[in-house]
């Protein structure tokens, strides 16, 4: 049979669309046509399919030879097709049985030797095949990562020898064991902080609702060290999550995770691009924002960024996704993410004391690289002012906090809190709807009352209206409150820097 068909997966933002690969060999002068929108690295794996041929002993049929790349409206890239086309070709030219080739998919790029290597994207490839029923076989640099979908059989080989002995029963290879990702991490501990209460507030309230969070003040008083803590009051993810973010991952060529089931922590320098940020290029890829999926993206020195690169956050803070277009393609990536940022007074840092030499303009000019609807977006806005010089100066064992005031305990509050607001309404309190906010965040006539005049003191938009409910609701739910108190509310309006 001079016709041969095996199933394959390309690479679409996160998801992985089936792909078949078509050969057919026929009478005529020697050649290899390749139809189906391949770019440049897929055009170039007929050389090397055709060099690991030989050097595995196979012979490459002296015919014309024509492969179609189904479906062919789809854009095919990177070297994740050179096998398929290989075994396509060794079945086509009747050197392997056709008979078997229907229950499997294979992916994986190949060497001149005909060993294999490993491509990005395998998550999403095995999470696909399992669903359709069907066995993979993959480099075996990949074979553990793509064993991490349990429904599916993946089989891991070092050389196109082992697949076509494999495929012609002689010899077998083995299934890949799932192996259970670690579910111990330490980070470092919130007791490591000398005082900043109000701080160690405002970052628990954020853990429990998954708000976003602003730190404003003087160099040194312990911003960065703040926001490098909060994944460690923050939950574990699920299995289910776990695999959302390790898709990512996965397609963004990180491989697997070191720290499976820990929350993604990100920090891009501020030189970072737009689309370094949100993700872009020719061929789509995820950015730092979809790589903090379900995690924090943390933007230190945050008025040092381009104000362009700072205003491409702004619709994926509401909308919890990110598309990217191009000209032949586009892609869709999660971006739930918490934004912690970190910011001083002013451009030398020391506002309000003797060492500020900044004048007004030059403050005004350094505040207003950060747009108002972006600091409208960010639910609390808190001051970090300098440690007092004695407090500093004492023995850790004289300044340690209050009992209860590390990682662990504070952990527990939260993790306590957002099973309230799965239970009450399945997403976290900063996900709330307008109408869910309606009925969620009920207040009485005198809290009705007490919110309008905040409304106008602080000119609150509607959005920061309802920023401030969301967070008083989380304030409640840490206190295990069914309704939300004054004292929640004034609590809330606190954290609105003027």
């Amino acid at each position: 049979m001079t016709l041969a068909i095996i199933h394959t997966r390309a690479q679409s933002g996160i998801d992985s669309p089936a792909v078949s690969v078509e050969v057919h060999l026929s009478n005529g002068l020697p050649s290899l046509s390749m139809v189906g929108l391949p770019e440049t690295a897929v055009k170039e794996s007929r050389d090397r399919v055709r060099s690991a041929l030989l050097n595995s002993h196979f012979d490459f049929p002296a015919r014309r030879i024509t492969i179609n790349l189904a479906p062919a409206d789809l854009p095919k890239e990177g070297g994740r097709f050179d096998l398929p086309i290989a075994l396509g070709i060794l079945a086509a030219s009747g050197q392997l049985p056709q008979e078997s080739l229907s229950q499997y998919e294979f992916i994986g790029e190949l060497a001149l030797s005909g060993e294999t290597r490993p491509v990005d994207g395998i998550l999403p490839t095995s999470l696909a095949c399992g669903q359709q029923g069907r066995k993979l076989i993959v480099p075996a640099a990949n074979a553990r990562e793509g064993a991490l979908a349990r429904d599916t059989k993946v089989f891991g080989a070092g050389h196109l020898l082992e697949i076509c002995a494999h495929l012609q029963g002689t010899e077998l290879l083995a299934r890949q064991a799932f192996e259970a990702p670690d579910n111990t991490f330490e980070g470092p501990d919130i007791s490591d902080i000398i005082g900043q209460h109000q701080a160690k507030r405002a970052l628990e309230i954020a853990a429990a609702g998954a708000h976003n969070l602003l730190f404003s003040g003087p160099p040194g008083t312990g911003k960065t060290m703040l926001a490098s803590r909060l994944p460690s009051l923050l939950p574990a993810l699920d299995e289910k999550t776990a695999l959302e973010v390790a898709t990512i991952y996965s397609v963004a060529g990180n491989g697997l995770r070191q720290n499976f089931f820990e929350r993604p922590f990100r920090a891009p320098h501020h030189t970072a691009s737009a689309v370094a940020l949100v993700g872009g290029g020719s061929n789509p890829r995820p950015g730092e924002i979809s790589l903090a999926h379900q995690g924090v993206l943390f933007l230190d020195e945050l008025p040092e960024f381009p104000r362009r690169v700072l205003e491409v956050l702004r619709e994926p803070l509401e909308s919890g996704k990110i598309m990217i277009s191009r000209a032949q393609t586009s892609a869709e990536y999660p971006a739930r993410f918490m934004l912690v940022a970190a910011m001083n007074p002013c451009p030398c840092g020391y506002l309000g004391s003797a060492r500020c030499r900044c004048t007004p303009d030059r403050v005004n000019r350094y505040r207003d690289k950060i747009s108002g609807p972006l600091l409208d977006r960010i639910d609390l806005q808190v001051s970090v002012p300098q440690i007092p010089r004695e407090q500093l100066t004492k023995p850790q064992s004289s300044s340690a906090d209050e009992p209860g005031d590390n990682s662990a305990a504070l952990a527990t509050r939260v993790a306590s809190a957002r099973r309230i607001q799965i239970q009450r309404q399945g997403c976290e309190n900063s996900h709330l709807s307008a109408v869910q906010v309606k009925q969620i965040c009920a207040l009485t006539d005198s809290q009705v009352s007490l919110m309008t005049t905040a409304i106008e003191r602080l000119d609150l938009s509607a959005r920061a209206y309802h920023r401030v409910l969301k967070v008083a609701r989380s304030i409640a739910d840490l206190d295990s409150s069914t309704a939300i108190a004054d004292h929640h509310l004034t609590e809330a309006l606190g954290y609105r820097l003027p």
